[in-house]
């Protein structure tokens, strides 16, 4: 009796277990179908993007925890850009584009950096309104993370890595 009993628990904890892997990996949402314009004038699209783990950053340079997170966004990049993986600063609609402009340039941002004059972005990304928020997306386009505020650094890589070497 005990061990039909052991068995019929060990089959209800593999089906909640298959469950929740389920609910899990079924849950992540696709990246919205997005143009970016960079500051060069080129675009970007989420499609473009399939393929490699990327971060979606929304931020603004008025903004001082965005100002505060982007030299270690930069790490983070360097740290895993030979790897497959992007980086895609999006500058809110209400920050002067010569502002943004500016910090890339005196920064040095070796990633992708976009306007979103229109605010057409940030509204399809989940009408973001608060920055920074932050999006990691994975090889398929899906969305897997999201941050609002500085992400914990060595949890945001530990995730990267993971996303990473996954097929």
């Amino acid at each position: 009796m005990a061990i039909k009993k052991w068995a019929a628990g060990v089959a209800v904890a593999a089906f909640v277990a298959m469950g929740a892997s389920v609910y899990l990996n079924t849950g992540r949402a696709p990246a919205p179908e997005s143009t970016f314009v960079l500051l060069d004038g080129s675009t970007q699209t989420t499609a473009d993007l399939r393929g490699k783990v990327t971060l979606v950053n929304f931020w603004a340079t008025s903004c001082v925890t965005c100002v505060a997170e982007m030299p270690e966004i930069v790490d983070t990049y360097n740290k895993y850009r030979t790897q497959g993986f992007e980086t895609l600063a999006v500058a809110m609609s209400y920050d002067p584009p010569s502002y943004v402009v500016n910090f890339a340039q005196t920064r040095k941002l070796p990633f992708k950096v976009a306007i979103d004059n229109t605010g057409n972005v940030a509204k399809a990304w989940g009408d973001v309104r608060l920055t920074p928020s932050t999006f990691i997306v994975n090889k398929r386009g899906e969305i897997v993370k999201t941050y609002v505020g500085a992400p914990n650094f060595a949890e945001l890589h530990q995730l990267i890595e993971r996303l990473l070497a996954e097929t």
